[in-house]
């Protein structure tokens, strides 16, 4: 857990929910705050499995992946090819149109290119390629006159690769996988917020949650079906979320399109994935207990 990307807050918070909970239900846990001499860390630790609470860069891009692979120590979540292509926006909106899976019309750019003029027609929205928990992302509405200041400034500390896609109008909906069953769909509904930020994910009141999400069952049943194709897809192992938008605007049908699977899902006090867990009848402790058991290598 902890490590060294602008996620480490929220990886702190949920190796620490989760060691906590891990000991409750009988395991001997060694918390390790990860620094850039972390295989002499496990050297030391020599850890029958490996509980990867880490989240962002080199958490879930197939580094620590690869270090464990090394070592032969086997670890939960996914492998290093799944969470490398899964921490490029541009490499999985690749591969899940592929496999037949709704994205958004996208482009990636150099940020320095985008200036005076827009690079699409607004509404849209530009984010870092390559960052989780909504670090970096800007919405341009409708009516802006010109592109975000910020992307071009030195406050930007997200790389120059951006990916700039159409704004998806409607609702947050997000779907867990654990292993090949898709757990349930829940919608989220930020609070004083316009979409689903990192405050709204991690701050408490940031978010409310519906579970089960209030949508038609013809919809329920098309985001759980996205979400297990785009886990199969990937080659993702242990436990994925998928994150929707969900346009019902004109429709009940309306237009269901995926954004993006995450590998390594949050485990904090107002994480989705526990709580969706809990909903299909799987306690904290019961779903950690399935994680570390479902641990190897070669994943």
């Amino acid at each position: 857990m902890g490590g060294f990307s602008s996620e480490r807050p929220v990886s702190l918070s949920s190796g620490k929910a989760c060691a906590d909970e891990l000991e409750r239900f009988g395991y001997r846990v060694t918390r390790i705050d990860v620094t850039h001499d972390v295989a002499n860390q496990l050297a030391e630790v020599k850890p029958d499995v490996a509980f990867n609470a880490l989240h962002g860069p080199y958490g879930e891009d197939g580094t620590i992946q690869g270090v464990l692979e090394f070592m032969q120590i086997p670890y939960t979540h996914s492998g290093v090819l799944a969470t490398a292509v899964a921490m490029d926006k541009e490499l999985s909106k690749r591969l899940a149109k592929t496999h037949g899976i709704a994205v958004a019309e996208s482009k990636v750019m150099d940020r320095f290119d985008i200036t005076s003029a827009h690079p699409m027609k607004p509404p849209y929205v530009v984010k870092p390629v390559a960052e989780g928990s909504s670090f970096g992302v800007v919405i341009v509405k409708e009516g802006q006159s010109h592109p975000p200041q910020v992307i071009t400034s030195d406050e930007w500390k997200y790389g120059d690769r951006v990916m700039v896609e159409r704004y998806i109008h409607g609702r947050e909906l997000t779907c867990a996988v654990m292993g090949d069953v898709a757990l349930g769909v829940t919608e989220i509904i930020p609070q004083g917020q316009e979409f689903y930020d990192f405050d709204s994910k991690y701050a408490a009141g940031g978010s409310n949650h519906e579970c089960p999400a209030k949508i038609s069952p013809f919809v329920y049943q098309k985001i759980t079906n996205m979400a297990l194709k785009a886990h199969k897809a990937f080659g993702c192992r242990g436990v994925t979320r998928s994150d929707f938008r969900y346009d019902d605007r004109f429709s009940e049908e309306g237009e269901v399109i995926w954004l993006e699977i995450n590998t390594q899902p949050g485990m904090t006090a107002t994480s989705l994935v526990p709580e969706l867990a809990a909903y299909a009848g799987h306690s904290f402790g019961e779903l950690l207990h399935w994680m570390v058991e479902d641990a190897s290598c070669l994943r």
